[in-house]
């Protein structure tokens, strides 16, 4: 696919029209006096809509065409509910209606079957988010939401991994100066495992220090950002950076 081109099947996108402002004025009046044809026409000139719209969802593992029919029926549904009289453009209050769709559809049809009450508490904790940032100008930490839901901390991380795509286990998750750490190195052999290896990793995470433990707890158990880490800890994101990979170079080397 060609960078910002949206292709979906059988539909010949040059050929889309774009309605001006007057044009969508006068069918949105009759529309709304019960002209279903100007409805259809009101749709047929938003398409191009959706479509700028999917190309900041285009990924190997979506389907366009499906995405592109769930775009059209938040399409639908901004047209039926659109009022003239809100003085906004159109656009600016379909664009909302379509991405919300979307992402519906993603999260919904997710490869991995999530409980409804997981779901609940991700799209709760989604919520929350939103709005506290428009409240406040940032986003709540986890201890926030924790209490706002009722639920631990655990639950809400939980929740929100439950919503992102799985990976491959031979996804690159760390690289330094070529020497690249894969998903399956940190997943645990159980045959393999001994006693012996438990006495040397909890030897190599002691000899970390307090705040290098703290932040690999934070980052790999707790799934927090370095963004995050960085404001609980009240230093930059590069530092940080810096100490996370410290930490995981001296595990390796401690391990070796």
């Amino acid at each position: 696919m060609e960078k910002n081109k949206v292709e979906i099947t059988g539909i010949n996108t040059n050929d889309l029209k774009k309605l001006s402002s007057k044009e969508m004025e006068k069918l949105f009046i009759k529309y709304q006096t019960g002209d279903m044809f100007a409805r259809e026409l009101l749709i047929n000139g938003n398409l191009k809509l959706v479509l700028s719209i999917l190309k900041r969802f285009y990924h190997k593992k979506n389907n366009l065409d499906d995405l592109f029919q769930v775009g059209c029926v938040g399409l639908i549904k901004a047209i039926d509910n659109f009022d003239l009289s809100y003085g906004v453009k159109f656009s600016t209050y379909a664009v909302p209606m379509i991405i919300g769709e979307v992402k519906r559809y993603i999260r919904d049809n997710n490869s991995i079957r999530v409980s409804r009450s997981l779901k609940d508490i991700a799209y709760k904790t989604l919520k929350i988010k939103e709005e506290y940032y428009s409240k406040y100008g940032y986003e709540p930490d986890l201890k926030v939401i924790a209490e706002i839901l009722n639920v631990t901390e655990y639950d809400i991380n939980n929740a929100l991994i439950s919503l992102k795509d799985p990976i491959s286990m031979y996804e690159p998750i760390y690289s330094d100066s070529g020497d690249t750490i894969y998903l399956y190195d940190q997943i645990e052999d159980k045959k393999a495992t001994n006693f012996s290896n438990n006495l040397e990793i909890e030897e190599a995470i002691d000899n970390l220090s307090e705040r290098e433990h703290h932040i690999l707890d934070e980052r790999f158990i707790f799934g927090k950002s370095q963004m995050e880490i960085a404001d609980e800890l009240d230093i930059s994101q590069a530092q940080v950076s810096r100490l996370e990979k410290k930490a995981i170079k001296q595990l390796k080397k401690s391990l070796k």
